[in-house]
């Protein structure tokens, strides 16, 4: 796991799919906090055209080239198609936030050589890490459930 998140966070840009510009939304939070750390981010869904004053893309296939990696905020079934478009787009690094995964997507990204982060949340991960999330990591670093 550590290997697929140092991987997933040696990109020069990132994608938020299933990102709403609802801000109480994980899609909005994650969106907010990689940019706010001044990370290269796009919001992807195809139904807005803005997210946080910035051009949300319809899909992976219309993100720049520079993005190589990407998280998903989105139903196991979204995420599955989603994976087809970023193997089609050659983004082969994917952070599935908890919910997000399931045993097809996970499969289709092994067959694929995708790094994978999944079982996760990204927010634990974003330095420096926030609020309750590094209270959670400090726990989880403590009973050593902290990848590796």
């Amino acid at each position: 796991m550590k290997d697929a998140i140092e991987k997933f966070f040696s990109s020069p840009a990132y994608a938020v799919i299933g990102v709403s510009p609802d801000r109480k939304k994980f899609g909005n939070v994650v969106f907010r906090d990689m940019t706010e750390r001044q990370f290269v981010v796009y919001p992807v869904n195809p139904k807005h055209q803005m997210v946080e004053d910035v051009k949300c893309f319809s899909s992976v296939t219309e993100l720049p080239d520079d993005v190589q990696s990407v998280v998903t905020v989105v139903p196991p079934e979204v995420t599955e198609q989603v994976l087809g478009e970023c193997v089609q787009k050659g983004i082969l690094n994917v952070w599935m936030q908890p919910g997000s995964e399931s045993k097809a997507a996970l499969n289709f990204a092994a067959r694929n050589d995708m790094a994978v982060v999944s079982r996760e949340c990204i927010l634990m991960f974003l330095e420096p890490v926030k609020s309750f999330h590094a209270l959670h990591r400090m726990l989880r670093k403590l009973v050593g459930r902290y990848p590796k």
